[in-house]
């Protein structure tokens, strides 16, 4: 299983990024993806989730902002931020819980900043 991040960059407050997660090794369409971020000195956490089906889930944190989408034919998870603030500077990480592991990718930096 692999799973490949990209999309994190600098980005002023109030702006915009796409992060994208690219899956191989799994059949995609019938796993739930979920992005997490960790920010220095704090633990992981989940921001977002999508079931196999579409259903959506996200931390209060995020609520409004964020946006999870998958698109089975290209295996692909996204995550679109928007109205990005100083607090959701953290590596990224996509991820996919099998019933025997769990699995990460690399991560991708943002970093929000003026």
């Amino acid at each position: 299983v692999q799973l490949v991040e990209s999309g994190g960059g600098l980005v002023q407050p109030g702006g915009s990024l796409r992060l994208s997660c690219a899956a191989s090794g799994i059949i995609f369409g019938v796993n739930a993806m979920n992005w997490y971020r960790q920010a220095p000195g704090k633990q992981r956490e989940l921001v977002a989730t999508i079931t196999a089906g579409g259903s959506t889930n996200y931390a209060d944190s995020v609520k409004g902002r964020f946006t999870i989408s998958r698109e089975n034919a290209k295996s692909t998870v996204y995550l679109q931020m928007n109205s990005l603030k100083s607090e959701d500077t953290a590596v990224y990480y996509c991820n996919v819980k099998l019933p025997l592991m769990n699995y990460w990718g690399q991560g991708t930096q943002v970093t929000v900043s003026s």
